[in-house]
């Protein structure tokens, strides 16, 4: 089910999908039904069970979802290899001479992935949930009522149920592309040989990520997308920051172009497409790898039957308690909210679990949901971006201290990056975005001081132990206090302090 067949994806599937697994006999009504075993199927199936009620799981593929298979767990172990590579290969600026040690073993870093990806797998398997009191089924889910649910052949009734079935990779409409082949990061994790060439079609996270593995690594590597700038979505100073970065270790950014078709030929895979000035290029490449989109899993389970609105573009419907247009069918994951990442999906399974079973009315709206980009350095966000901010009309003040001046950044060698807090005329954070080594760590204490509703004053008064680069926020904190001392204010003060003399 998964490339290659080797012992450490015979130990994956035997996890997550044993070839040997028996469905077990359905009984009676469940109180919840999860259909979709990624990261959000298996939140709710594991809660719900944990608090006693009687929980049916069905999964068609593999239990853990894109994270563990195909997304956050196989990319992050490439990630940290090139980011081993690319220190070796920056040693001696640090007075540290690597000579061979930084010579890259393409198949022995995809072999390592996949050995951590099996490790791994065991939290997400079938004995383990089935130990946990869950019923877990495999094969193909379809609705067939308001209330009951065909898996091969057995209909499973429910009280409530949820839809979990997540998102796939989508390739944008060019011109033999299909017919000329490519790599999605559902199956760019199954390679065992670096591609000499990698042309990546998409400049968000996912190919901005790869883009730097990738070249990292060893490959020539061009990215190519109709956005004039990477990570479209990111504060415009985090987005330049970055394009300046990829292009500095050498990924090629073909951006702001119009792609027109793809086709074989004897020198490999050509791309050809239109700049902004209307001039059309051509590059060949070894492999394309598409990172340009995603759609949900909507299709062929009878959500009709069971009163479920959906669209195969947005995925299914739901309102902010995350109930779908049948008020005993609820919906998580990437198959039903804008913010498609793992820990969204984790959020919106809590959510389930309350408004599901317990009478709850947790609202989507009310989660305050952050998202990293896990580049060198890492691009973390939360909130509003200032532009953001400015379209809204809202009455805002920016700080912002530079990486360049903290001492961990210095002593590291990383100084690329910003921390940059949006707060209202109250000191309330509205967002951030933050560009270093460890972003997405250090996004936490903005993102903790806005679920409690504290403002960035409160960050300033936590003690960060020293040298870390999380220290950079409370030097934002210290700006903004800064910022507030008008002139005014300022001389009340110098007259209080002389008559304190």
């Amino acid at each position: 089910m998964i490339q290659p067949n080797d012992e450490h994806n015979q130990a994956l599937t035997q996890n997550v999908h044993p070839s040997d697994w028996k469905n077990p006999v359905a009984k009676g009504r469940y109180n919840l039904v999860v259909v979709g075993a990624g990261t959000a199927g298996l939140v709710t199936a594991a809660g719900a069970a944990g608090l006693g009620a009687k929980v049916a799981l069905i999964e068609k593929h593999l239990m853990g979802g894109d994270c563990l298979n195909v997304g956050c767990v196989p990319s992050k172990a490439l990630l940290s290899a090139a980011h081993i590579a690319h220190t070796l290969q920056k040693a001696a600026s640090f007075g540290v001479r690597g000579g061979e040690a930084g010579r890259v073993d393409f198949a022995s870093v995809m072999e390592r992935m996949r050995r951590l990806r099996a490790g791994i797998s065991r939290h997400d398997s079938a004995k383990r949930f089935s130990g946990l009191g869950v019923d877990v089924f495999f094969g193909d889910a379809k609705f067939v009522s308001p209330e009951t649910v065909d898996v091969q052949g057995q209909i499973l009734k429910f009280a409530r149920a949820v839809v979990a079935t997540g998102a796939r990779a989508a390739a944008p409409p060019i011109t033999g592309l299909t017919d000329t082949g490519y790599l999605t990061n559902e199956s760019v994790f199954s390679l065992t040989t670096l591609p000499p060439r990698l042309g990546i079609i998409g400049a968000g996270p996912i190919g901005c990520e790869m883009a730097q593995a990738f070249r990292r690594l060893g490959a020539d590597v061009t990215v190519l997308a109709k956005d004039p700038v990477v990570l479209p979505r990111e504060d415009a100073a985090a987005s330049q920051l970055l394009g300046e970065i990829l292009k500095r270790e050498g990924v090629a950014l073909k951006l702001g172009i119009d792609l027109v078709s793809v086709n074989r030929s004897p020198e490999g895979k050509q791309i050809v497409w239109k700049t902004a000035q209307g001039t059309q290029e051509t590059l060949t490449v070894d492999e394309i790898l598409v990172a340009a989109g995603r759609a949900p899993n909507v299709e062929d389970m009878g959500l009709e039957a069971a009163g479920v609105r959906f669209d195969k573009h947005k995925g299914v419907e739901v309102d902010d308690h995350l109930r779908t247009t049948n008020k005993r069918i609820f919906a998580a994951g990437d198959v039903a909210g804008s913010f498609q990442f793992t820990h969204a999906a984790d959020a919106m399974a809590r959510i389930v679990i309350k408004n599901a079973l317990f009478f709850g009315r947790d609202k989507l709206s009310g989660l305050v949901v952050p998202w990293a980009t896990y580049t060198d350095p890492e691009v973390a966000h939360v909130g509003l971006s200032e532009s953001e901010a400015e379209r809204r009309g809202l009455d805002v003040s920016t700080h912002q201290v530079d990486m360049n001046t903290m001492d961990r950044a210095i002593v590291e060698g990383d100084t690329d990056g910003f921390a940059r807090v949006i707060v209202d005329k109250k000191g309330f954070i509205l967002g951030a975005t933050i560009v270093a080594r460890h972003a997405g760590e250090m996004i936490a204490p903005i993102v903790l001081a806005m679920t409690s509703k504290q403002k960035l004053s409160a960050v300033g008064a936590t003690i960060f132990p020293y040298p870390t680069q999380t220290e950079v926020l409370k030097r934002v904190a210290d700006a903004a206090n800064r910022d507030r001392l008008t002139p005014t204010v300022k001389s009340l003060l110098a007259r209080f302090l002389k008559w304190r003399r």
